[in-house]
Formats: C-alpha cells, structure tokens, sequence
C-alpha cells in the first residue's frame, strides 16, 4: 500500500526579486519564501528549512521504532537536521546533512544506543530517499497570451 503525500509552491517574477509560497497538503503549513529567506536572513522559510524538518522528524520517529522493537522505552527524542546548501560552479548542491540527536531512554547501554541510532539513519525513509531516489517529472506549459 503506497502512501502519497503532497505539496506546492508557486512563484512569482525572477529568481532574485520574485517571491513563492509553500503550502503543504494537509494545509497544517503555508508560508512565504524568497530568494533572500533562501540565500540571506529573511525570516521566511526555504526549501532547504523544510528538508531539514523532514528529516528531523522522520529520523526521530524511526529511532523510537528501533528503540521500540529491541525493548526500550524512550522518554523523550530531540533531533536537529543541519541542511548545507553550498554554491558549486554556476548551481547549488546540498552536500550533507548532519543529524544531531539526543534521547532520554532507561537501561539502555550507550553502545546499544549508538548501534540502533545509526540503523534509525540508515532506515528511515527520508534518509534513503535523500541517499538518491528516481524522480519523474510531468512539465506543462501554459501559454502567456
């Protein structure tokens, strides 16, 4: 059974003066974005804010699965995702991703807890789709008269 997820953005004028808006399908977001809030210090979200809470969140639900299934019980998971969007030639790339958690979970040994994180990484959805995954894509042209 495949879950599908959506999103959109919309963008208006040139890439430096224009603006956007991201909406999620659930309609639990909707903001504005920009070049500046991308590229400067806009208090507006970017593509690459909302990767990094993807990440975050999927990682962190992963990790309380693992930890879960070999019989540990977490009182509670914090997890920043670090997303590095770096200029390489005339484009961008994301490079990496760093993960920063922290857990609180009882009778666990740090080994043991370093073992299923690292699986958590490896295994959540996420991580494997931003490992590399086929995209398609379906482009319509609208004339402009």
């Amino acid at each position: 059974m495949a879950i599908k997820r959506t999103s959109e953005a919309e963008w208006t004028g040139s890439v430096t003066e224009g603006k956007g808006k991201i909406k999620l399908g659930s309609g639990a977001f909707e903001g504005a974005y920009s070049f500046s809030s991308r590229f400067g210090d806009e208090p507006a979200t970017n593509p690459e804010e909302l990767i990094a809470a993807a990440h975050a969140g999927c990682f962190t639900m992963a990790l309380s699965g693992a930890l879960g299934r070999a019989g540990f019980a977490p009182t509670k998971i914090e997890t920043k995702a670090i997303v590095k969007l770096e200029k390489v030639g005339e484009g961008f790339e994301i490079p990496n991703i760093d993960l920063e958690t922290s857990a609180e979970v009882p009778n666990i040994s740090d080994e043991e807890f370093q073992t299923l994180a690292k699986s958590a990484k490896e295994n959540c959805p996420v991580s494997k789709v931003l490992a590399g995954a086929e995209i398609s894509l379906k482009a319509t042209l609208i004339s402009a008269e």
